[in-house]
């Protein structure tokens, strides 16, 4: 038994997130129709490194899905996806605004074709609003939103963040918000529409900053890898070559940094007593215990942390982290069979007791249920299928 069982999602999306979207609700047993060109796929397809000539950067999210390969431009494949909207659950898009009313196929036009349906729309800036058509990608969104800002060493230049995390959020409210809608549909019998943007859930990332530039006129910018709030909290580098990252700045955690560092003598210093006054004088607490990190090896410092309840950890390199026990253990990487070899993936991340979520199959390759598809959601015949295929239309 899957959460999502029966529940038939197509997905018209690229890229990642909304592919990262449609993928969690087949980790979570929908049944998933990915729509893409005929031939080569969906461009992302194409991007380096690729294994069994598929793209990495594609495969990671659209697991636990079928490929049918349709012409959108033409009006046999038009006329197809129709018939699957109205059999559908979840549609998910992330086109720019605009272009699935030029298919004829809007917001309005697809719920009156199923009223059930639920239309997930994935764009940079929203369905509306004087950005609405402006073209974005996770960077832009980083930047436009402050994210960049926000990051990267004090003294240094706006950095974006090591991964596309505007993607991969908007990705999960998606997801988020198609759940509600489908319990609302419970109620009402009826889809509606799931507006998310990577601006907006990348704003919903920025912790006090809004709230501090609007009442207060202080503009949150770069500290590097400080904790904005408390201090000692921080990255720092070790006599061995590595770093340690440690939050132990608050009234509760200061004392066992000062025990493991066997300098109870801090604990009477005045600049050091409290949360307030550490943070006014961060740069000394924390130079103290970057003397003592950079005495001691890595190992030896978390060990010492650890051993008095500090939070902390060895800055890992992706080499340490494929190798994590706990990882490992949670099922957080997994090993997926394609061809002939075994892909090892992020695993599913969300632990359900009673319905638990699965990696079925791996990434399909382009047009591979196309017969499948259509002969189970629109009942085809073999000289139906046979047709579009010689006009093109799939």
């Amino acid at each position: 038994m899957t959460s999502l069982a029966g529940l038939r999602v197509l997905d018209l999306s690229r890229f990642i997130a909304g592919p990262y979207c449609a993928m969690m609700l087949g980790d979570m047993g929908a049944e998933v129709v990915k729509i893409e060109p005929p031939g080569e796929g969906e461009y992302a397809r194409r991007a380096s490194p690729a294994v069994n000539g598929q793209s990495l950067y594609t495969f990671i999210v659209n697991r636990n899905k079928k490929s049918l390969a349709i012409d959108l431009r033409s009006e046999g494949g038009l006329q197809v996806l129709r018939g699957l909207i109205a059999r559908a659950d979840v549609l998910v898009e992330n086109f720019r605004p605009g272009t699935m009313e030029k298919m004829g196929l809007g917001w309005e036009a697809v719920h009156a074709i199923n009223p059930r349906l639920v239309m997930a729309r994935i764009s940079g800036f929203g369905q509306d609003g004087p950005l609405a058509h402006k073209q974005c990608f996770d960077g832009v969104a980083q930047a436009m939103s402050g994210l960049m800002d926000m990051t990267g060493a004090e003294d240094g230049p706006p950095t974006m963040i090591g991964s596309f995390m505007c993607d991969y959020t908007t990705g999960m409210y998606a997801a988020l918000g198609i759940l509600a809608a489908l319990n609302a549909r419970h109620a009402s019998g009826q889809g509606q529409l799931v507006d998310v943007s990577l601006l907006e859930s990348a704003a919903s990332m920025l912790m006090t900053a809004i709230p501090q530039q609007k009442l207060f006129g202080t503009t949150m910018t770069r500290v590097g890898s400080r904790d904005r709030f408390v201090a000692p909290s921080n990255t720092f580098a070790t006599g061995d070559g590595r770093y340690v990252l440690m939050v132990g700045g608050d009234d509760n955690m200061f004392p066992r940094v000062v025990r493991a560092m066997k300098r109870p003598a801090l604990l009477d210093d005045p600049r050091f007593v409290s949360m307030v006054s550490r943070l006014e004088h961060r740069d000394a607490v924390e130079g103290i215990v970057g003397d003592w990190m950079l005495a001691h090896e890595a190992d030896d410092i978390v060990a010492r942390l650890e051993a008095e309840g500090v939070p902390c950890a060895k800055i890992a390199t992706i080499d340490e982290v494929v190798d994590n026990p706990q990882l490992r253990h949670r099922g957080a990487i997994a090993d997926v069979p394609f061809g002939d070899t075994r892909v090892p993936v992020q695993g599913v991340t969300i632990h359900l007791s009673a319905t638990p979520l699965a990696i079925e199959r791996a990434m399909p390759d382009v047009g591979e249920h196309n017969a499948e598809v259509l002969q189970q959601w629109l009942g085809f015949q073999s000289d139906q299928i046979a047709a579009l295929q010689a006009e093109g239309a799939i």
